[in-house]
């Protein structure tokens, strides 16, 4: 009696344990679905494109499920999920891990980006980590005309008494760039598609100029994804010779998106990610959320390096400040 019930109960849980492993291994097809996209950078649309830049957290998903499956014994899902992991991981460690020579000689410069919100950051606040951080050159975006008036009262013009810019009424048109030494605006680098993106060359004591490009592209919502993917691809590639060029802004980007990595391609280096920083998120700030993804980065072309990165908050906008202590040669 015992025997035939234990084989009866065997029985009904045999079909149990299959629909759970099927299961397992449809999540786990899925997760390499998603896996491949970024891969692949086969991410497009209205969908995909904000998607790709939750890949850090999709890769803590991934590896949850990869601890499930193995409760659930099913080789095919464990085979799959361990692939899953190891590919997400080659994507993401690199930028938690750092790799860059923050001992690597050159010009100082330190480099200070902010987007105001419209107009709505908190002026004495970049004006006083201007002060702090004894910044350099500051990339504004989303400049209004009634932020550039707060910044100049708070004191910004004693810090960094040359500007370039174009500030607006209101929105995210409005940008600049303040400088502690002098420079000159340089035009036809590159065509912005997007909002203003001034380029300036900055004339650093003990050697030759810096370029420095002021990035915003128009944010991927759906209406402008092919106007953002544009803005992105018009931004100029990392140059071989001339001065250094940096880019600093809100690329409205991630180290996710296959349009970034084409940039990075070109011969830039993100300076967080090379100082072990690039999973530090900067948007959104100030909502009922948490700051979730990284996308105000400052880039150097192979002629510089970052020895530090940090991020600030900044009342009243949704982004965080991002600081960058750079090392420019030549």
């Amino acid at each position: 009696m015992l025997v035939r019930e234990a084989v009866e109960t065997e029985r009904r849980a045999r079909p149990r344990r299959v629909w759970r492993r099927r299961v397992a291994v449809g999540v786990a097809v899925l997760f390499a679905a998603g896996t491949a996209v970024r891969l692949g950078g086969l991410e497009a649309g209205v969908f995909l494109v904000p998607m790709v830049s939750f890949t850090p957290y999709f890769a803590l998903a991934a590896l949850l499920v990869l601890g499930v499956v193995a409760l659930l014994r099913s080789r095919a899902a464990i085979a799959i999920m361990l692939a899953v992991c190891a590919c997400l991981a080659w994507c993401v460690l690199p930028r938690a891990l750092g790799g860059g020579d923050a001992s690597a000689g050159g010009r100082a410069l330190r480099v200070l980006t902010a987007n105001l919100n419209g107009g709505r950051g908190d002026a004495t606040v970049i004006v006083d980590l201007a002060r702090r951080l004894n910044v350099d050159v500051l990339s504004i975006q989303e400049l209004t005309y009634s932020a550039r008036d707060r910044l100049a009262a708070a004191g910004l013009a004693e810090l960094l008494p040359y500007h370039v810019g174009r500030a607006d009424f209101r929105g995210p048109e409005g940008s600049g760039v303040y400088s502690r030494h002098p420079m000159t605006e340089r035009t036809g680098l590159f065509r912005p598609v997007g909002h203003h993106m001034p380029v300036v060359e900055v004339s650093l004591p003990g050697g030759s100029a810096v370029e420095v490009v002021v990035v915003h592209p128009v944010a991927p919502v759906p209406s402008t994804v092919p106007e953002w993917e544009a803005g992105l691809s018009a931004l100029p590639p990392a140059p071989a010779s001339g001065p250094p060029r940096i880019l600093a802004g809100d690329f409205n980007a991630t180290l996710d998106h296959a349009v970034f990595r084409r940039l990075l391609d070109t011969g830039y280096t993100d300076a967080a990610a090379s100082t072990g920083q690039g999973l530090t998120p900067t948007w959104p700030h100030g909502r009922s959320l948490p700051p979730l993804v990284a996308i105000d980065h400052v880039l150097t072309d192979g002629r510089g390096s970052a020895a530090g990165v940090q991020v600030f908050d900044v009342p009243g906008s949704d982004h965080r400040a991002l600081f960058a202590d750079l090392r420019i040669k030549g």
